[in-house]
């Protein structure tokens, strides 16, 4: 054990994206657009015109695919052609594994759910912290919002990515509005109105969302803006011929006196993951996932 997984969305599902996580770098929707905008445009400036984005921001990106992928632009200073940008063969290769792993994804019939009974303990825009078992985990209330826009104003932009081999980072965890043909999706948000302190709630978390990683190798809560990280243990693995579901058992939260049960937490890794990460049942491993990746749900009474 000791790469990422394989983490990412099931398009079909209506929530979540795909992703392919290196190095605790996550390869999603909006990079694989960005690359395409490259190829496209023949420069970066061009790319990041044609998005909607800064040059400044385009480019920082990618250094930072970069140092984790390889080299995926190659740049051509100007001269009798004029210069510009073009993709090296290592993004095109980057871009068919997306594209597989999308694939799988979609085609997966149903994503496992994870729910867990809580209540709001604060509440910060779009974004609520919920009291639950297994401790303080934040979800989206109220609407959908966009992944990137979220978390930048929560912790800056995210340099950890997930989904075909996302190791436990290159997987199906997967989720931009915009950009319609980079895979992400609008609807991350949660189901019905705002949320107040006190309001019971149920956090619901897909396991195409959840990125697993060796709990010797966590990735630095630094270095993400998943806001969301726990500590569990491999029960078992459900394996699939591309995507498996592995089932991790997370401890509650010692309140002194109170007896909950440990709760299981379900996680969308490709096979290929599972294998180089070495998994197995009995394996302790950190989980992680985005505050925009998990839906609160106002409980009925």
């Amino acid at each position: 054990m000791g790469e990422p997984t394989d983490s990412g969305p099931a398009p079909a599902a209506g929530r979540g994206r795909a992703a392919l996580i290196e190095d605790g770098v996550e390869f999603d929707g909006r990079d694989a657009a960005l690359l395409r905008a490259v190829d496209a445009a023949g420069s970066v400036a061009g790319a990041a015109s044609e998005l909607g984005r800064s040059r400044a921001r385009a480019l920082t990106r990618i250094e930072t695919l970069e140092d984790a992928y390889g080299t995926l632009v190659e740049r051509r200073r100007g001269g009798e052609g004029g210069g510009g940008s073009r993709l090296a063969a290592s993004a095109r290769d980057l871009l068919d594994r997306y594209d597989r792993l999308q694939a799988v994804l979609a085609a997966t019939a149903s994503v496992p759910e994870t729910v867990l009974d809580g209540t709001v303990a604060a509440v910060d825009g779009e974004l609520a912290v919920v009291d639950t078992p297994v401790g303080e985990l934040s979800g989206l209330h109220g609407g959908t919002v966009d992944d990137e826009d979220a978390d930048d104003r929560a912790d800056g932009r995210d340099a950890d990515d997930r989904a075909d081999g996302r190791g436990a980072d290159d997987g199906a965890d997967g989720r931009d509005a915009d950009d319609g043909a980079d895979g992400r999706d609008a609807d991350d948000g949660a189901d019905g109105g705002a949320v107040a302190v006190g309001d019971a709630v149920q956090v619901r978390i897909g396991a195409d969302a959840v990125t697993v990683n060796d709990a010797a190798n966590a990735v630095d809560p630094d270095a993400t803006s998943a806001r969301n990280r726990l500590a569990g243990r491999v029960s078992r693995i459900d394996s699939g011929e591309t995507v498996s579901t592995v089932r991790i058992v997370v401890e509650p939260v010692d309140r002194g006196g109170t007896d909950d049960a440990a709760v299981g937490v379900a996680a969308l890794i490709t096979a290929e993951s599972i294998d180089r990460l070495g998994l197995a049942p009995g394996d302790p491993v950190s989980l992680r996932w985005k505050a925009t990746a998990t839906r609160l749900v106002a409980q009925v009474e």
